[in-house]
């Protein structure tokens, strides 16, 4: 997600943090990447073009506080912000019967909503958190994650190198957690309305199926439409979908204010999807690999595909809280999901790419072809194809103050789309 993820990401909120820190960083400030947020065996200048990384003039707070040396023991809770299906059973269970840590899930729907429960260092209350790209950066500047040691963790070594210091969650060499996965939003569709996979975009604009898509509640669903206008209208100069100047900006939110007669719903969260879709309620629209696997394993018939115009996605991290109360239980959590086998299980459940580059043997055991199908033994190349999500700043990527900063997404969501 966010994104709105498993079971959710869900509607964005008008958060003063958040908005609060996005404005500090837009103010004169400018990140060092430029289309996404992340990158599978590409190369770190890969990784750097697709992130977001040190900001100009701005630090994060808590960079100088010092780092544990070495886990002791657990102390018996982790107290997890994430998004739905990140804590399956499946992978849990043997987690807390190998570490005695409980984990208590806090399921977020949105990256607005994960930026707000980590306000104050995740208040003394929260561990960590699955953040994506559109969140990291505004956590981090605010102050709510805490310097991790990846000496610490061992499967650290076993990243493809884009995702071991990436700029979303690496600043000035200062890591704050542990990438996680990363993977496309997918044009779904049912296949009985579709026998052939649509191959653009443009289905969820099509007046044709009025009252039968369904996509993300989600302010971030701008780049979307900009990635689908970069290719369709190429006039407008659109070359980053979160770095858009007004007119640019404006042909976005103008085109989803249209599709707005055909949503039949604006999710929430994503078992609002599977159900609108197993309800016969919606036929095509925007998801995550995870409604599409867990449709497929109801029998459903369900397809996705990235369409021509390619599509965004994400790049996820489990960041440390700074004022995390279960510190050792965090980094158990983090040693055990980046493990090759842990990492190859979440990946073939919830549909998405792994980051750990000794996953696919162990994916193919789970379910035969998972390597291929998810990418994991060619990610830079599928990375070609995925915009991922990064926070949209004032100052775009070549300097200049002319792109829209995230505040006014939000508004634009909540007031010309919605």
């Amino acid at each position: 997600m966010t994104r709105q993820r498993t079971g959710g990401r869900r509607r964005p909120l008008t958060i003063a943090i958040g908005l609060a820190v996005v404005s500090v960083i837009a103010a004169g400030c400018s990140s060092s990447g430029s289309s996404s947020s992340g990158g599978g065996g590409a190369t770190q200048n890969s990784a750097t073009q697709n992130g977001g990384g040190a900001v100009a003039g701005a630090t994060v707070p808590t960079a100088n506080l010092p780092v544990l040396q070495t886990v002791g023991k657990g102390e018996g809770q982790l107290n997890l912000i994430a998004w739905e299906g990140y804590l399956d059973p499946k992978w849990v269970k043997p987690f807390q019967q190998q570490t005695g840590c409980q984990v208590n899930a806090k399921y977020a729907g949105s990256s607005d909503e994960m930026v707000a429960l980590m306000k104050n260092g995740g208040g003394g209350q929260y561990d960590m958190v699955s953040s994506s790209g559109d969140a990291d950066l505004r956590i981090l500047y605010a102050g709510d994650a805490h310097p991790v040691n990846v000496k610490l963790i061992p499967s650290w070594k076993d990243f493809y190198p884009a995702f071991q210091s990436p700029p979303f969650n690496t600043i000035n060499g200062v890591h704050y957690g542990v990438s996680l996965q990363w993977g496309p939003n997918v044009l779904m569709y049912n296949t009985k309305d579709f026998p052939t996979a649509p191959s653009s975009w443009n289905v969820i604009y099509d007046p044709k199926y009025k009252g039968q898509v369904t996509v993300p509640d989600n302010p971030i669903q701008i780049a979307d439409a900009a990635l689908y206008l970069k290719t369709t209208k190429p006039s407008l100069g659109i070359t980053d979908p979160y770095e858009l100047t007004q007119p640019q900006f404006q042909a976005a939110v103008s085109l989803l204010a249209t599709q707005k007669p055909l949503i039949e719903k604006y999710w929430s969260l994503a078992s609002q999807e599977i159900f609108d879709f197993k309800n016969g309620n919606a036929t095509v629209g925007a998801g995550w690999p995870y409604q599409v696997s867990t449709l497929k394993a109801d029998k459903f018939t369900i397809g996705s595909v990235v369409p021509s115009e390619g599509a965004t996605g994400w790049a996820d991290t489990w960041m440390l809280a700074a004022k995390a109360p279960h510190p050792n239980c965090a980094y158990k959590w983090m040693q055990y999901i980046s493990t090759p086998q842990v990492q190859a299980l979440q990946a073939v459940t919830y549909g998405e790419t792994p980051d750990n580059k000794l996953a696919c043997p162990y994916m193919n055991k789970l379910q035969a072809g998972s390597c291929a199908e998810y990418h994991a033994n060619a990610p830079a190349s599928f990375l070609d194809s995925i915009s991922l999500w990064k926070t949209p700043l004032a100052t775009c990527d070549n300097g200049q103050n002319n792109c829209v900063p995230y505040a006014q997404w939000v508004s634009a969501w909540n007031t010309q789309v919605k």
